[in-house]
């Protein structure tokens, strides 16, 4: 993903409403700027958190469908984070999350039967919908105020297309991340590393001790299988290559098969395709790609595996009673630098809130979810950690998880150079198609050349 320094404050099936569906009886008026709003009192009216909600009128009797990647356990929290919404408005929200999101999207609406609101995990695929669907309508005012007030410009750009602003930033995460056990490390005498080099050593030394492997990683995710280790080498690149260089691939300014970029995906298979480094708790190399990423870091918590890369967000994946926190059962350190060339690289992602009607009941779902008041429910309603937000309006004393203060203390770094998740800033054919497949064939024994020349040959 793109160039930015941000501040902190950053998938139960439901039934589906048809596109354009109105309660019977709750007539729509065309409001200011393409805002609707329905007759009838809000029972928001004089409640605390729903001030901006009560311009749509009584809601009540209608529901909203949204779609998401974002599947059990990390959907819950987002579920109760509705709770005030429905409260205010009378709706209902029907929340779908799916592991097949990514390809059934594009076809849902295509054949005319999208969900009303979906979260879209790359900006990439966002631009896709919009200009090859022609199903994705503009934000509605209250949206783009919000996101003027509480995000960056270059979060909204993300969320542009064409010079039209359609989809409003919701969460952002950190991925240059490493989990390990506290306990463990301490009882062997291992030190937290500060650079690559110092990681590499201890991956060295715990290897060589054999008591257990010193990596565990998945990759499996249903028809979007592949994508952790994409996250790998985008991690990797801004380390080896720098953020130019990064800019120019994301960019297909370098072909994707670059010396530099083999340099990287070599760093990666370094760690990932060494069998004296992986996949501890699973098997060998090629059980990266037949593991759940859900399951991928949980050898840890049973010691068979001392580190295993992945995003703030897989605080919701360990089991529950898991303490997650520096001197409790599992925490994370930063993914550390390789040389002292390009500072402190942070690689990190988000979602974005894109509607395929203007209902007055998706309208007022699209404004609390872009709001100040819903970042903070988010926040409450994630206690376990694994979510921030770049949202400036959240109260970052509302991030009750130490994971997610580390989260936003390394998007404070101003030493760091941050760059969104660029496989979800390439065209989805890149992005989340050949990327994520040549890369789990990597995985399973295709080469470092092949695979980025695959990929270089399928960029549209």
């Amino acid at each position: 993903m793109r160039a930015r320094k941000i501040r902190p404050g950053i998938a139960a099936a439901a039934a589906l409403a048809v596109a354009g569906m109105v309660l019977a009886g709750c007539a729509e008026d065309e409001g200011d700027e393409g805002t609707n709003t329905a007759e009838g009192t809000s029972p928001g009216e004089g409640k605390a958190g729903c001030e901006q909600l009560v311009q749509f009128g009584d809601l009540t009797g209608e529901e909203v469908s949204l779609y998401t990647s974002i599947v059990a356990p990390e959907d819950q929290p987002h579920i109760d984070s509705y709770d005030l919404f429905e409260e205010c408005t009378g709706a209902t929200v029907n929340y779908e999350g799916s592991k097949e999101f990514e390809a059934q999207l594009v076809v849902r609406a295509k054949s005319g039967n999208p969900p009303d609101l979906a979260y879209i995990p790359q900006p990439g695929l966002l631009n896709t919908l919009v200009t090859d669907t022609d199903a994705v309508v503009a934000a509605p005012g209250p949206v783009e105020e919000n996101v003027d007030e509480f995000f960056g410009e270059d979060w909204k750009a993300y969320g542009t297309v064409d010079g039209t602003f359609y989809a409003a930033p919701l969460g952002a995460n950190v991925k240059s991340l490493v989990w390990y056990s506290p306990s463990m490390f301490a009882d062997n005498g291992w030190e937290i590393p500060q650079t690559w080099d110092d990681m590499i050593a201890l991956s060295d030394q715990i290897a060589d001790e054999g008591k257990v492997k010193p990596w565990c990683a998945g990759i499996e995710s249903g028809e979007a299988t592949g994508w952790p280790a994409t996250d790998w080498l985008e991690d990797v690149l801004l380390r080896t290559g720098g953020p130019d260089v990064y800019d120019q691939w994301m960019n297909h300014e370098i072909p994707f098969n670059d010396d530099a970029v083999v340099e990287g995906l070599d760093t990666v298979g370094d760690i990932l395709k060494n069998e004296d480094y992986v996949n501890g708790g699973f098997g060998d190399v090629k059980s990266i790609a037949t593991t759940a990423f859900q399951d991928g870091g949980l050898p840890i918590v049973d010691g068979k595996c001392a580190m295993h890369r992945q995003a703030n967000f897989y605080a919701a994946n360990w089991p529950e009673g898991t303490n997650v926190a520096e001197d409790g059962d599992v925490f994370a350190f930063y993914l550390p630098p390789i040389g002292e060339d390009f500072g402190n690289p942070v690689l990190g992602g988000g979602e974005f809130v894109a509607a395929f009607n203007d209902n007055t009941v998706t309208q007022a779902f699209q404004t609390y979810l872009s709001s100040d008041v819903w970042a903070n429910e988010k926040a409450k309603a994630t206690p376990a950690g694994g979510w921030v937000s770049a949202n400036n309006g959240l109260d970052t004393a509302n991030l009750v998880s130490p994971i997610d203060q580390l989260s936003a203390e390394i998007l404070a770094d101003p030493d760091a150079t941050f760059r969104f998740d660029a496989s979800d800033l390439m065209p989805g054919e890149v992005g989340a198609g050949s990327f994520w497949r040549e890369m789990t064939a990597w995985i399973t024994g295709q080469s470092t050349e092949e695979s980025l020349e695959k990929i270089e040959s399928s960029w549209p």
